[in-house]
């Protein structure tokens, strides 16, 4: 009896480390360490001061940032005829580097480098990130299919919550020197992706009782480990952390992120009992032999009905997807909306200094940014399943109301109104997270999940565009001319190398004013993308795949109950 339960705990061991439960706890840790891009904020000003660039510059470093983490086609091409870890492993690697040459630039352990290549480091360091996110992410909605708005909407919460959890884990280990932040980012997901590789790959789709149940549950502790960053931000607000503070709230934050791997070990045991309880059911039956078909469709050639694609819903291939009406409209909507978010984000250090808050402040409206990012993720990803579900609303037409709300915090920013830059944090932060899980899901639903993987990095592909028209030709050259025009004022002259700084309201209110403006005219874009996938979301969009998971699940069914194998069944193609 003794080696008995030795045995069946080893099975049980073994379940864990195979299921699909683990995958997603990886793809979490994954998640939660691969949001460096959304961070800027908190090293910029020492790239700026230590390399002596303008604003211009240093918004020109934000976009290749920028383009980089949003450049994911060769890991969507990659990961469509490799396993995941080849896409995970290229990513640790390109990690690594980027941001660790990076920080050998900031604290001067090499010569200043050039700003090409400054802007090749932050590039490689971003990209990585696409990689890491294709690999997992994909992965998991490919797992999960049926939950893919709420797998969407929790995995990238996670990374939107990543820039306040390394805040307080770099705190611990760095203290309050920010030049080490980058080192941090270069080691710290390098090591999670290479530890956990082994766990994210496709796994048979089989669906279970109770699966949003699970989900829930990591819902319930992301919230919680959400609600403790937002009141460590509130508190560090009035009182200043020491080191060993510090220390305390990041085992605080490690425990709640590994709590996860509790629903992991409940989920993985019930499918282990139901497992041992059908073998020993079915242990003195007879071995019949099990025949059944599956259907089998040709594939067309890529470079075929490129411009008469399938009904909305159905498998488009990649040209047929890129060149159709509804992507188009999306992307535009995405280039308007996501490039003012991000112009915000990314220059939210410059913003506070013109507006004269203080370091700490700053690093307050990072933080905050960054729990508002995880609640738009959260919002949107499980919010928009639900107006889905109950009241057949268009996914789109939620992104247009995002896109309205967005405007508001833009204005905020443009006439400087008193603790506007607060809840600008808050509404910027909200509304863009909630694009991604938006941006994603919608992808999925219209053109399948056949070429997921590529089409999918093609949605964030439209953001390095509205972020170089909107960060560089206009906030960066508008916050440089007003800079030159007070010196100009002030009677002085900037030295070559100096850093060039703006102080006031004025600095940013033009280029605030046009994002607002032209992230209005995206919300009206993609009011053309409500109105043709109108009568798509009004039907069961998840009808198709349900009967074909259904027939799957019969049939594994049946092969336990009956004792056959997967080596003894038939399977005959037509």
């Amino acid at each position: 009896m003794e080696v008995r339960g030795c045995v069946d705990m080893k099975g049980l061991v073994l379940q864990v480390l195979k299921g699909r439960w683990l995958m997603v706890f990886a793809s979490f840790l994954m998640m939660v360490t691969a949001g460096a891009s959304y961070m800027f904020g908190l090293y910029s000003n020492d790239i700026k001061s230590v390399l002596g660039y303008d604003q211009t510059t240093l918004n020109l470093i934000s976009f290749f940032k920028d383009l980089g983490g949003n450049i994911g086609i060769f890991s969507g091409l990659i990961n469509e005829v490799t396993p995941p870890w080849v896409a995970l492993s290229i990513g640790a690697v390109l990690n690594f580097f980027g941001h660790f040459m990076i920080w050998l630039a900031v604290t001067q352990k090499i010569p200043k480098p050039k700003v090409w290549h400054m802007c090749m480091y932050i590039s490689i360091g971003s990209n990585s990130h696409t990689f890491t996110n294709t690999g997992a992410l994909v992965t998991c909605v490919k797992n999960f299919p049926e939950s893919r708005g709420v797998v969407l909407g929790l995995l990238k919460s996670y990374t939107g919550i990543s820039a306040a959890v390394i805040a307080q884990l770099y705190h611990a280990a760095y203290g309050d020197d920010t030049k080490s932040f980058t080192l941090l980012v270069a080691w710290l997901p390098t090591a999670i992706s290479f530890a956990f590789i082994g766990t994210i790959r496709i796994m048979k789709v089989s669906r279970r009782p109770n699966e949003l149940k699970a989900f829930y549950n990591f819902l319930y502790i992301s919230l919680a480990l959400a609600a403790f960053l937002l009141i460590i931000i509130i508190v560090e607000k009035s009182y200043r952390f020491n080191q060993r503070e510090y220390v305390g709230s990041a085992t605080v934050v490690l425990f709640l992120l590994f709590l996860p791997l509790g629903v992991v070990i409940m989920e993985e045991y019930k499918v282990w009992k139901s497992k041992r309880d059908l073998n020993q059911e079915t242990i003195s039956s007879p071995t019949p032999q099990l025949s059944f078909t599956v259907p089998y469709k040709k594939v067309s050639p890529w470079n075929k009905n490129i411009f008469t694609p399938p009904e909305i819903g159905e498998d488009f291939t990649i040209l047929q997807a890129l060149f159709s009406i509804e992507m188009l409209t999306l992307l535009l909507a995405t280039v308007c909306g996501l490039g003012g978010t991000l112009t915000m984000m990314d220059n939210l250090g410059q913003i506070g200094t013109s507006f004269g808050y203080p370091l700490r402040s700053i690093r307050y409206f990072v933080s905050l940014t960054s729990i508002w990012n995880y609640l738009g993720q959260i919002s949107a990803g499980i919010g928009s399943e639900i107006f889905i579900t109950k009241y057949k609303w268009p996914r789109p037409l939620i992104f247009t109301a995002i896109l309205l709300l967005s405007c508001v915090g833009h204005l905020l920013i443009a006439f400087n109104i008193p603790y506007g830059l607060y809840v600008a944090s808050v509404v910027t932060g909200f509304c863009f997270g909630a694009h991604w899980p938006l941006i994603f899901t919608v992808i999925s639903e219209l053109f399948g999940l056949k070429y997921y993987s590529t089409l999918y990095n093609f949605g964030g592909l439209a953001s390095p565009i509205g972020l170089y028209l909107l960060n560089v030709r206009v906030a960066g050259h508008l916050y440089d001319m007003e800079a030159k025009k007070q010196m100009v004022a002030l009677g002085l002259r900037r030295k070559a190398g100096e850093e060039l700084n703006c102080v006031g309201g004025q600095c940013f209110k033009l280029s605030f004013i046009i994002i607002a403006v032209v992230t209005f005219l995206g919300a009206l874009v993609s009011l053309v993308l409500v109105v043709r996938t109108r009568k798509f979301y009004k039907s069961d969009i998840y009808k198709k795949f349900r009967g074909e998971v259904s027939v799957a699940d019969e049939t594994e069914i049946v092969v336990a109950k009956n004792g056959v194998g997967a080596a003894e069944a038939k399977f005959v193609i037509v």
